[in-house]
């Protein structure tokens, strides 16, 4: 049985037994799906969510013992093994110069099963530099991916989308290209379904997870431990100073960027634009998350159980570290922004280390990161590493 639910799609109601009220109405006994794709008692799984090993929840009272359970508990819910001492065996192209900086693609493992084409960048100078790992987003678009941040010398057919990109998101900048100019290493590679490692289709993409999951993997663990790994391969280049590494990134790539410092302490700073909130807030009918395809990418099953998207982004205090969300952004409800900034400021303020995390909401803005944003980001990433 069939109707309208409140966006104008075609709802079905599943069930078996379904008694029919006055007026054709079903019985809210019989109905099972909801306000879109959400079960008719997803309230009553919300209610159950209480994140029990939230730092200040749990029973675990020293930091650095909550810390090792609770990236223990995230590790084992990427169901993708971690500790891959594959070597990164890179290979370099040819180096072409930039504006103020060399710049040079370099193709590497970042797990033992594919190699992995990534953007790098190098300041001119004798170095060591500081560094960024510069995670790109996610947007619903897949021909380019290290391309939204690193403008591409070495593919004109792509250089015209990712123009449009950035004049869309980033003033017209290419983040990558100012950082280097600024005097950071950035490294930018493809997560699988972008760029060199695509195009995967907007419809393809919970098929892909799906099949992730049929072997017994899973495509947002995939994207974690890739993630952490690039950040080892950029501690371990002698143009880097190893322990001035940041991770910076929008949207989508703001979610990897905490995750990345979450679970390794190659990152010592970490800048995340426009993807910060508290979970239940999140799970709200309307709410992009519910359409599931793109969520695949950030959705690790079970994790909800134990810790909010804050508590995990915790596990990197009392590191420094920028939130930065948009008023106008229809991703993140304000009521979701600021259940997590208040969990976030909890911990850095019981760390004593309250100046170290800075959080922002601009209001006049919505899913954007744009100049002046940037040169907060940039100010600050000076001031910390």
């Amino acid at each position: 049985m069939g109707g309208h639910d409140t966006f104008g799609r075609r709802a079905f109601v599943v069930g078996t037994g379904a008694a029919m009220l006055a007026g054709g109405a079903v019985s809210p006994a019989a109905a099972g799906v909801v306000e879109g794709p959400l079960p008719d008692f997803h309230p009553a799984l919300k209610a159950e969510l209480n994140f029990p090993l939230a730092w200040g929840t749990s029973p675990v009272r020293d930091f650095r013992t909550w810390r090792r359970k609770a990236r223990a508990v995230v590790e084992e819910h990427l169901l993708v093994p971690g500790q891959d001492g594959t070597p990164y065996a890179p290979q370099h192209s040819a180096v072409s110069q930039g504006d103020g900086f060399t710049r040079e693609l370099v193709t590497l493992s970042l797990t033992h099963h594919e190699r992995v084409r990534a953007a790098l960048l190098t300041p001119d100078g004798p170095g060591p530099f500081p560094a960024v790992l510069l995670l790109h987003d996610h947007g619903a678009k897949f021909d380019i991916g290290k391309e939204k941040l690193v403008r591409p010398w070495y593919d004109d057919t792509r250089l015209g989308s990712a123009q449009a990109w950035a004049d869309k998101y980033f003033s017209g900048r290419f983040v990558g290209d100012e950082l280097a100019r600024r005097g950071y290493v950035v490294l930018c590679a493809d997560a699988l379904g972008w760029g060199d490692r695509g195009p995967v289709t907007y419809d393809q993409q919970q098929a892909l997870a799906s099949n992730f999951f049929n072997l017994g993997s899973s495509l947002a663990g995939l994207m974690a431990r890739e993630d952490a790994r690039a950040a080892g391969f950029l501690a371990q280049l002698k143009r880097v100073d190893a322990g001035r590494i940041a991770a910076l990134g929008f949207s989508m790539g703001a979610y990897r960027a905490w995750q990345t410092a979450a679970l390794t302490d190659h990152i010592a700073a970490t800048a995340s634009v426009c993807w910060m909130t508290g979970l239940k807030e999140m799970m709200v009918p309307g709410n992009n998350t519910l359409r599931g395809q793109s969520s695949y990418h950030m959705l690790h099953p079970g994790l909800p159980r134990f810790l909010d998207f804050p508590d995990v982004a915790s596990i990197a205090a009392p590191r420094p570290m920028l939130f930065f969300n948009g008023g106008l952004d229809p991703l993140f409800p304000a009521d979701g922004v600021r259940v997590a900034y208040d969990k976030l400021r909890a911990v850095w303020h019981s760390r004593h280390a309250e100046e170290r995390l800075h959080l922002k909401t601009w209001p006049d803005l919505g899913h954007v990161f744009v100049d002046r944003m940037q040169d907060e980001v940039f100010s600050w990433l000076d001031t910390v590493l």
